[in-house]
């Protein structure tokens, strides 16, 4: 059987080299192109530090020529929510199937892409983290707002590097829709100021500081007691497990779909 054929946007970039080792070092995948506004033309095995695989950066603005000629099966793409919201339609109008981790997409550019995986019959996994361990905490977070109820206040707390563009993070805005499908609806509170009484709605709080990969805490407060459940993530290694899982998998499903990671990890 032939190798999976991998592309990446945002190739040079921290998760992106990362990426590309894993790929390299993953039985059954390839890097077959690669995409970056730097490093242009650059042997992208030797930007990520693994010597020469003959695959140059390309500008993102021959995505879909490259994508052709390259043979890619999937794209990765870990970059910002203008970049993705661009080149996620034109990945899918050349055939390629696709792996998204950018947060902060709008509503509108979340549809937009929807129904350019759907039009061009390819799929996708779009997921605001790819790590198992968040798999599972998500899962977790789920029984608990089954069990718990109205009786509980929630708040959610997240924390990352200072140079995390998008607050709050992906990661705890999922954790948040999660709960309040639970809990029949909730409204939404991003940080509160000045007279802000309680009431039934999730609170989400955002700190950056340093070099925090990401850490996620949902408070389930009663009275007299306290649930906390925790993700604390140590490296961004952890992302690109999950990432290079959804890319192996992702071309083997049915077409017209967008899935999410917990699909991947059923």
């Amino acid at each position: 059987m032939a190798d999976t054929r991998v592309a990446l946007v945002g190739a040079c970039g921290r998760m992106g080299t990362l990426i590309v080792r894993r790929v390299l070092a993953t039985e059954g995948m390839t890097i077959s192109a690669a995409f970056d506004i730097v490093n242009v033309g650059k042997d992208i095995g030797e930007v990520a530090g693994v010597g020469g695989i003959g695959v140059p950066v390309s500008d993102p603005k021959n995505l879909a020529e490259v994508l052709k000629s390259s043979g890619t099966e999937v794209l990765v793409d870990f970059t910002v929510a203008p970049a993705t919201a661009a080149n996620a339609p034109v990945a899918a109008a050349a055939g390629v199937n696709l792996v998204i981790d950018t947060t902060g997409l709008s509503a509108e550019q979340r549809t937009s892409i929807t129904e350019a995986v759907a039009r061009n019959k390819v799929a996708a996994v779009i997921s605001s983290n790819y790590s198992i361990g968040v798999g599972v905490f998500f899962k977790l977070i789920k029984n608990a707002a089954a069990y718990l109820g109205d009786d509980y206040d929630v708040e959610i707390i997240e924390a990352h590097h200072n140079q995390k563009k998008d607050a709050p993070s992906g990661t705890a805005m999922t954790a948040a829709e999660i709960i309040s499908k639970e809990m029949g609806g909730k409204d939404l509170v991003c940080g509160r100021n000045g007279v802000c009484p309680r009431g039934k709605e999730i609170g989400i709080h955002s700190i950056r500081g340093g070099d925090i990969v990401g850490d996620h805490t949902v408070m389930f407060v009663g009275n007299s007691e306290r649930i906390e459940i925790r993700h604390q993530a140590h490296s961004r290694e952890i992302f690109v497990g999950g990432a290079v899982m959804a890319a192996k998998w992702v071309v083997s499903q049915k077409k017209g779909v967008v899935y999410d990671m917990t699909d991947v990890l059923q």
